[in-house]
């Protein structure tokens, strides 16, 4: 570790503090190729403990480590580590261009070969040559630290056909790298394919442990946005609202009012009463909050959720008095339906004062029916959900 760390610190001498470009480039040189590559993954396992100057150190270590590659001769890769350090050099934000150069000019067995040609069309966004090229790739035959992102790359690519077969590879990988941004990928992966796949067991698990270890990431607000996703793709019933709450303990004050908020979002839409009033309670935040100090994204989603009720003469009054200008043109476009039909709900009904009632014309025993329709009140409610639904679809693609 000490050695590691010692050329880590070298490279990033060069790279970070001052040295020209050709210097820095003519000093890399002196270093082999899988020396580099340590010193990059140095760099990130610093970015996966939180730290964001690390971001630019990484930047131009991979500049450094690329040029390294594509200078170096074919005799240089009959040490394996070089070839085990392009591999992991390649999924750690690698140049496609110097990977493939590499891989066309290397002699190496077909078992490396189909390796890289699944990493090469991961790189390149070719999903199905990357799932057919790994689809005979055992991870655990290689060096531990490539066999973790081999096993990244593979649960990736697998999960579009076998959601169960890719989080299952995603779990050796992060199990292979602990503390590294191999299991910070692999966490977030897991949680958005939970979700698609129905799994809230694994979804909670995922989340709980990424929420413990990686949310000072540089990636954490991609967390944040598959967790809450996930919760609201997810049936209601699967979900645990204490355990949503353990979890967002560990955020940010910050971070946990933008996850309450869009739960509250989606509860009041939906008109999930317990959801909404378990995320309106904790995105209000203390008791001790001023009223004016009240987002009021709080107001307006908690206002929606009563917009049909018996009190909505008071949910209307709230309603107006919310400051458009302070909401997203989404959410003034929910504020504006939710106005509409407030108002529509305590308007007075509306008769026909010219056409006199007659004794016919009410129904009798015989002539109603069996299944008498909603009448015009019922129908009235039982069609805001669906109206407010049909708007937030509406406008979900724009941005806030």
């Amino acid at each position: 570790m000490t050695s590691r760390r010692g050329m880590a610190l070298g490279v990033l001498a060069l790279a970070a503090f001052g040295l020209g470009q050709a210097q820095a480039q003519t000093e890399a040189a002196g270093l082999a190729p899988y020396q580099m590559v340590r010193s990059l993954q140095l760099v990130q396992d610093r970015i996966a403990d939180g730290d964001h100057a690390a971001l630019p150190m990484q930047k131009k270590l991979l500049e450094m480590v690329d040029a390294r590659f594509r200078n170096a001769g074919n005799d240089e890769f009959e040490d394996r580590r070089n070839f085990q350090a392009m591999m992991i050099y390649a999924m750690s934000g690698g140049n496609p261009s110097t990977i493939a150069d590499l891989l066309s000019r290397m002699e190496i067995d077909d078992a490396d070969r189909a390796a890289g040609a699944g990493v090469l069309g991961y790189l390149t966004g070719n999903v199905a040559q990357a799932r057919d090229a790994m689809a005979g790739i055992d991870p655990d035959r290689y060096a531990p630290e490539l066999a973790a992102f081999l096993a990244l790359v593979k649960g990736s690519v697998v999960a579009g056909e076998d959601a169960t077969a890719g989080m299952a590879m995603l779990d050796e990988a992060r199990l292979a790298a602990p503390g590294t941004l191999v299991e910070e990928a692999a966490l977030r992966r897991t949680i958005a394919l939970a979700s698609g796949a129905g799994d809230a067991e694994k979804f909670m698990s995922a989340s709980e442990q990424y929420a413990r270890r990686f949310l000072r990431s540089p990636y954490a607000s991609q967390f944040a946005e598959s967790f809450v996703s996930g919760m609201i793709t997810l049936d209601r019933g699967k979900l645990d609202l204490r355990r949503i709450e353990q979890t967002v303990d560990w955020m940010t004050r910050e971070q946990a009012h933008t996850v309450y908020l869009r739960l509250a979002r989606k509860a009041a839409i939906d008109g999930d009463a317990e959801l909404l009033a378990f995320a309106t309670r904790h995105s209000t935040g203390d008791e001790e909050t001023a009223p004016e100090e009240v987002d009021p994204r709080t107001e307006l989603y908690s206002s929606i959720s009563s917009v049909t009720s018996d009190t909505v003469e008071n949910v209307l009054s709230r309603l107006d008095g919310l400051d458009a200008t302070q909401l997203s043109s989404r959410d003034r476009a929910l504020l504006t339906a939710a106005r509409t039909v407030a108002a529509e709900v305590v308007a007075p009904v509306k008769t026909d004062a010219a056409a006199p009632l007659w004794l016919e014309d009410y129904p009798t025993e015989e002539t109603a029916a069996p299944d008498r329709p909603l009448d015009e009140a019922d129908e009235l409610v039982a069609s805001t959900r669906s109206r407010l639904e049909a708007i937030d679809k509406m406008l979900e693609e724009t941005k806030q």
